[in-house]
């Protein structure tokens, strides 16, 4: 499609579909919910969530908490249950969306939330509760679709409700070529 980025990031790579959104307009739901319909489907998923503020993934009196404290620049935390592995950055930048997507174990499609700005494909969350901001798909080419609380009648996109979780995964494989 014309003025859309690649669906891609690198050759070999599972699409990437971005949900974006202004704060309170549903983007951890629709992600949450839309997972949860291509896990459904017999696909792998990954996820990417960017927090825009100092998080703690694993705090506290734990041990491997302590080993990070105590200067450890990676942590691997194991169970039988889940395995993970904690880097502190320290003063290095930031990754890109596309080294993290890079370092996931293989997937068909991955869902990520909250890198509003980045050149992948999206999909943007509108609800009554934040209607008052710019929606994006006018000043982002990369919107695909929007899906919302609310009738838009002046779209130049497909526009889904909120609740049309299947149809919204229909149309973002059909997107992907995974349908």
């Amino acid at each position: 499609m014309s003025g859309h980025p690649e669906p891609r990031i690198r050759a070999g790579a599972p699409f990437v579909i971005g949900i974006a959104g202004w704060k309170n307009s549903g983007k951890t739901t629709m992600a949450e919910r839309l997972i949860a319909e291509f896990a459904r489907r017999g696909l792998r998923v990954a996820s990417v969530k960017h927090a825009h503020h100092d998080f703690q993934v694993d705090d506290g009196p734990t041990d491997s908490a302590r080993h990070r404290r105590a200067g450890a620049q990676q942590v691997a935390i194991v169970s039988s249950a889940r395995w993970a592995i904690v880097r502190e950055l320290r003063d290095a930048p930031e990754p890109s969306l596309e080294g993290v997507v890079a370092k996931l174990d293989p997937a068909d499609i991955v869902v990520v939330e909250g890198y509003k700005r980045a050149p992948i494909p999206k999909l943007e969350v509108r609800r009554t509760a934040s209607a008052g901001k710019e929606p994006l798909a006018d000043t982002d080419p990369t919107v695909l679709a929007i899906a919302a609380d609310f009738p838009i009648s002046d779209a130049r996109l497909p526009v889904f409700d909120l609740d049309a979780i299947a149809a919204i995964a229909d149309f973002i494989l059909e997107k992907a070529g995974l349908s």
